[in-house]
């Protein structure tokens, strides 16, 4: 060991040694040389219309553009069609090592590709917050992949709920570190009338209770209501001092952007909904639904700088 450390230095033990041969195989430097020398021979002459490069063209090393921990990192993610949108998505976004980490353990890109809007989802990946401020939009996903629970299409939310209570531990890895489990069917009681919270958790960096409404169906206006109302009570009687106003989550099947727009927003109370999923689609069709609202976005970015520069 000492012997190969003075002839070839430091960095080369077992597992970085190991690390580099799969680097390489994922990333063959040989195919990159190819690839230039082919791109060279067919490269037409520039002609005199400007052309718009992205942002990743201009890099200065266009192959390896993100340092070796990011490599690492995108090594342990398997899945080959993931792996290309984590690298894709931190080059256009510049994620740090601590971002690139935190999208792929929150699965971003399985939630990007079930999201109905991936194009906010993608222009979300560009935000950062500064330091540790976490903002409850940022720690909620959406959509929520429920595979573990494996019940079948036909099921009641009393079904649904006694399912995520016996795979709890699995719920708690999908729903973040930051989650702790407070109890189920906690009952209030306003006037003569009692009532019943699904779940509830407390999330450790926000600082709050969540109020967990489970719903088989799709998003009403009537469910926020509902919400409301637990929050009111749990503000009134279950928060601690010091702690930040509770917060509440309706997971449904469906929800119309609109409607939870309009039944949300402005609400004196923080309501996020959310849908689940029981099952991912194809992975083939899923990324190529990416892709091809990537390059929609690409396009808009393109077509509005020239809009600008006009």
């Amino acid at each position: 060991m000492d012997m190969s450390r003075r002839r070839w230095g430091s960095g080369f033990s077992s597992r970085n040694l190991e690390q580099m041969r799969l680097f390489y195989r994922q990333w063959p430097i040989a195919q990159t040389l190819s690839e230039k020398l082919t791109a060279k021979a067919v490269s037409p002459p520039v002609a005199d219309t400007q052309i718009v490069q992205s942002p990743i063209a201009q890099l200065p090393s266009p192959r390896f553009p993100l340092t070796w921990t990011h490599y690492v990192w995108l090594l342990a993610v398997k899945n080959e069609l993931a792996r290309n949108f984590y690298e894709t998505e931190a080059l256009r976004c510049g994620w740090s090592i601590r971002q690139l980490d935190r999208q792929i353990d929150s699965l971003d890109y399985e939630r990007t590709a079930l999201s109905k809007n991936k194009a906010a989802m993608l222009a979300k990946g560009r935000k950062t917050s500064p330091g540790d401020a976490v903002t409850p939009e940022e720690e909620i996903k959406d959509p929520f992949v429920l595979e573990f629970l494996e019940i079948k299409d036909e099921y009641s939310e009393t079904q649904l709920e006694e399912a995520l209570i016996r795979h709890l531990e699995s719920f708690l890895l999908e729903l973040g570190d930051d989650f702790a489990f407070l109890g189920r069917q906690k009952r209030l009681r306003i006037d003569d009338q009692w009532f019943r919270v699904d779940l509830l958790f407390f999330h450790r960096r926000l600082k709050c209770l969540i109020v967990i409404d489970l719903k088989k169906g799709k998003f009403t206006h009537a469910d926020a209501g509902q919400m409301h109302l637990y929050l009111n009570y749990a503000a009134e009687h279950w928060v601690r001092p010091g702690e930040n106003p509770p917060m509440g989550l309706i997971l449904c099947t469906q929800k119309d952007a609109a409607i939870v727009h309009y039944a949300l927003e402005n609400l004196p109370n923080k309501v996020l909904a959310a849908e689940y999923k029981m099952k991912l689609p194809d992975e083939a069709i899923l990324a190529s639904e990416i892709d091809r609202t990537r390059r929609a976005l690409e396009i808009r970015s393109v077509v509005t700088r020239g809009g600008t520069k006009q």
